[in-house]
């Protein structure tokens, strides 16, 4: 907890008839799983440490240049949209492939092997060289993960934050380092040495017109991709307005590897270019990680009416998806809109029907047309297939949202003023048994932010993070009880999810108490900010409220500095307006009318069924 803030010892019990719907509402507003509850390796890395919170009030973290990733940093007047190139990344990649790492060598730019053939010169010409080669080496060696794109990305996540060389010094403390990048930095030692042996500016400098032949290769179809992407979207030019969106060229690196990652406002994507005629990188998955860019902060901006879509992750729990999206409904929303985006932007892979020009016979406009139809008509059976096989690999909203923006197209109206409607106006029910109904693959691909982990049973804390969900409290207990009788047991978790049931259950003491213990036992930072989140909240529907406190709660959470969106709306309209209960009418007489869990509210809200 943050200086100045007393423990909580003696929250007032709300009134009996109205704190089951509002213990509902407290933890309604955002996911409330921890980052171990999700893909923890997972290369759409915050910029989250471990620790606890600093006194430093970081509320504007994300937009203070000072934590930014140095790669990310904005010049002034500089573009929201940016293809570079970075000689901090270069070093670290050099290491990378001194010390073994071949991967996509076969398919490489040209300048890979270039390189490495003089690194290989410098090392034979120098017994020092070799010594500190073998040092780094042996660093490297100590820190391998088995999943290549897991082992790699540290390494990368690490390179975004150096200082040019040859200091090549964080911009950042090592407890405010992303913690893949922390568990790695220490490479720097050897890898200063290395390169000064070697000397590798040089070699840097040497070749670095080549890479600015590849980023031109790049610049031209990926600024065709972005305007076509935003035209479709009725999204104006992309401008700089706290946010950013990089992709990092990198030929040193495998390029069947993509590493993408988030850092708070700031969308970055590490590819390599092939050794191909045509696009040197994959434009697809440059869309996918920009859709997320353009996507995301529209969804969880309205993280307030996710509650009622909770009973959707029923439906995809089945499915070949990753915990992370069967436990988030709006990572789930999101990805599902960002797919009916990609499929309708698909176009199949057939040159299209060359417009006629100038004065044509009947006969020939009759032709291109006829031809015009076809290849409309083979685009449209492509998509329809492509959001068929979206939803058998789990991404059950897929055909919904392709709906709902085929109005958008005809209506003519832009992605910003749809969105709402198709979140607000869905028909929950029907769309979960539409999910029901789906026959799902045993498999499916990974989003490059969220790179392919080996398979893992969902039990323990896990398991009880979705009986929660699902409302099996008495389960949720059980299991976090089992957690905490276990010396080895994830005591933080369990604790939480204990304070989260005596939340729902209407006690606000224990609840509190709860997550104070969590706050002492925990090092995830979701899980660390949901607690002060849960607490701000709390404070301010206490009677009376204790304004000043839940605003030091609220400021704790963006301190601890989770990357999640829906972690820092959560607590900016803490800290904006203190959390209000709905005042909800009394029951008249006795209870027996009474409805605690506050569905016929909800479901009075909902469209008509279809005719």
């Amino acid at each position: 907890m943050p200086p100045g803030t007393t423990p909580v010892h003696n929250i007032q019990r709300l009134a009996a008839h109205g704190f089951l719907y509002a213990a509902t509402l407290l933890l309604s507003l955002g996911a409330a799983l921890p980052q171990s509850a999700q893909a923890q390796s997972s290369s759409s890395s915050s910029s989250s440490s471990s620790n606890q919170p600093s006194q430093q009030d970081l509320s504007t973290d994300e937009t203070n240049p000072a934590l930014r990733p140095r790669a990310a940093r904005i010049e002034q007047g500089g573009a929201a949209v940016t293809l570079e190139i970075s000689e901090p990344l270069f070093q670290i990649a050099a290491a990378l492939n001194a010390c073994g790492y071949d991967a996509g060598l076969d398919t490489s730019a040209p300048v890979r092997a270039k390189i490495r053939a003089e690194m290989d010169a410098a090392l034979a010409a120098s017994e020092a060289a070799r010594n500190d080669r073998d040092q780094l080496c042996a660093y490297i060696a100590k820190h391998h993960l088995n999943d290549t794109g897991l082992d790699i990305g540290q390494y990368v996540s690490l390179a975004l934050y150096l200082s040019p060389p040859p200091e090549l010094t964080p911009n950042l403390s090592e407890l405010d380092l992303p913690p893949q990048a922390a568990a790695v930095v220490n490479v720097l030692q050897p890898l200063r040495a290395f390169a000064e042996d070697i000397h590798l500016h040089y070699i840097w400098l040497q070749h670095r017109a080549e890479y600015e032949a590849l980023t031109a290769r790049v610049h031209d179809p990926m600024e065709k991709m972005i305007l076509a992407t935003n035209l479709y979207l009725h999204q104006p030019p992309t401008s700089y307005d706290g946010r950013r969106f990089l992709v990092l060229l990198e030929p040193l690196l495998s390029p069947n590897l993509t590493n993408a990652r988030v850092y708070g406002n700031d969308y970055i994507i590490v590819m390599s270019p092939d050794n191909t005629a045509g696009d040197p990188v994959s434009m697809e998955q440059i869309r996918h990680i920009y859709l997320h860019y353009v996507v995301e902060p529209q969804v969880y901006s309205r993280g307030q009416a996710m509650e009622r879509m909770q009973p959707l992750l029923r439906g995809v729990q089945y499915a070949p998806l990753e915990f992370f999206y069967k436990s988030d409904i709006v990572a789930l929303i999101t990805e599902c809109i960002i797919k009916a985006i990609e499929a309708h932007l698909y176009v199949i892979d057939a040159p299209a029907p060359q417009k006629l020009r100038g004065s044509r016979s009947r006969e020939e406009l009759a032709a291109y047309d006829a031809q015009k139809a076809a290849y409309d008509s083979q685009n449209a059976v492509a998509r329809d297939n492509l959001v068929t096989l979206d939803e058998r690999q789990g991404w059950v909203l897929t055909q919904y949202f392709y709906d709902g923006l085929s109005v958008m197209r005809q209506n003519g109206d832009g992605f910003r003023d749809e969105i709402a409607p198709m979140i607000y106006g869905m028909d929950v029910d029907r769309q979960r048994h539409h999910a029901e109904q789906i026959l799902f693959l045993k498999t499916a691909p990974t989003d490059p932010l969220r790179p392919a982990q080996q398979p893992r049973k969902i039990e323990g804390m896990d398991l009880a993070e979705l009986d929660l969900m699902k409302g099996k409290s008495g389960e949720a207990a059980d299991l976090a009880e089992k957690a905490l009788a276990d010396p080895s047991g994830d005591h933080a978790r369990a604790t939480y999810v204990l304070a989260r049931i005596d939340l729902m259950e209407g006690d606000p003491e224990k609840a509190t108490a709860g997550f104070e213990q969590t706050l002492a036992l925990s090092k995830d930072p979701r899980t660390m900010a949901w607690s002060h989140i849960y607490l701000g909240r709390l404070y301010d529907t206490q009677d009376p409220p204790a304004r000043d406190k839940a605003v030091a709660e609220y400021k704790a959470a963006l301190a601890v500095r989770d990357s999640r969106p829906d972690t820092k709306q959560a607590a900016e309209s803490g800290i904006a307006k203190p959390f209000a209960l709905p005042q909800r009418a009394k029951p008249q007489g006795d209870d027996k009318d009474f409805d605690p869990t506050g569905k016929a509210e909800k479901d009075a809200y909902k469209p008509p069924t279809p005719q």
